[in-house]
């Protein structure tokens, strides 16, 4: 194991300018698809059944996906992120290094993202073809909240955000010198991340990649969840708070936002 005894330069301490204006384009990004109304020509319901063909719908998707995901994901990273960029200071290629270690954090999300829409596109099939499904789709609203919720008490959240809360101790364990391994580091924290957050992300794609008001609400709950003193009481809350919605999804409550109130997936 390559320790990480070297002292950080001056330059190598903060957060990366790239990585702030990566977390700033982004929100522009959904900022300004909601204030133009063309958010949901980029939701996967439009995109699947009444947009581009499927392998654009799918390019398309996954970019803005990228634009949420610097918006929402970095912000919770950046401890991480920052001590990264200290101890590989003194490599050869610093930037290199942190430029691969953010791509395999990215390819994790990327992927999920992908497996997110092939699953919908399965589920708007199963819609297509049952009646009675498409005339009960509120049940899917209440599944992925429902799913939700109940993964706030797992045993997997816990874990991985053991992971995530403790920068310092997991880059000690898997740090090592070299782009190639900064690209797996970058790929082992993204799949730590997507193991504590993926069911909270889950939610955010049914909400749409552009819905200003569930981008605020869940990426304030997973910088709280991994970064606060106090994430580890919000887990439970937040949890019931999920299972409570998914119950009001069935109850029919018209005054509930969007994904809540049983819009079609």
């Amino acid at each position: 194991m390559t320790a990480i005894a070297a002292q950080p330069t001056p330059r190598g301490r903060g957060t990366p300018r790239p990585v702030v204006a990566a977390i700033a384009l982004g929100w522009a990004l959904a900022i300004a698809a909601e204030l133009t109304g063309r958010a949901g020509a980029l939701h996967h319901d439009a995109l699947i059944e009444h947009g581009p063909p499927l392998w654009l719908g799918f390019t398309l998707f996954l970019f803005a996906w990228q634009a949420m995901l610097a918006a929402m994901m970095l912000p919770s990273s950046l401890p991480l992120i920052r001590l990264f960029r200290a101890v590989s200071g003194r490599q050869a290629r610093p930037g290199r290094a942190l430029a691969a270690f953010l791509g395999g954090y990215a390819v994790v999300w990327t992927a999920f993202g992908f497996l997110a829409l092939s699953g919908d596109a399965f589920v708007h099939t199963a819609v297509d073809a049952s009646p009675w499904l498409s005339d009960h789709t509120a049940l899917i609203g209440a599944g992925v909240l429902a799913t939700a919720g109940a993964f706030q008490f797992s045993a997997l959240k816990d874990r991985c955000l053991s992971e995530c809360r403790h920068p310092a101790a997991f880059l000690l364990r898997h740090y090592r010198r070299g782009t190639g391994a900064a690209f797996a580091l970058g790929r082992r924290h993204g799949l730590f991340c997507a193991g504590c957050c993926w069911a909270l992300m889950l939610v955010m794609f049914a909400a749409g990649v552009s819905n200003l008001w569930w981008m605020a609400a869940l990426t304030t709950l997973m910088l709280v969840e991994r970064t606060a003193p106090a994430g580890a009481r919000t887990v439970p809350v937040a949890g019931v708070f999920l299972l409570a919605c998914a119950a009001l999804v069935l109850a029919d409550t018209a005054w509930l936002p969007p994904l809540v109130g049983g819009a079609r997936p």
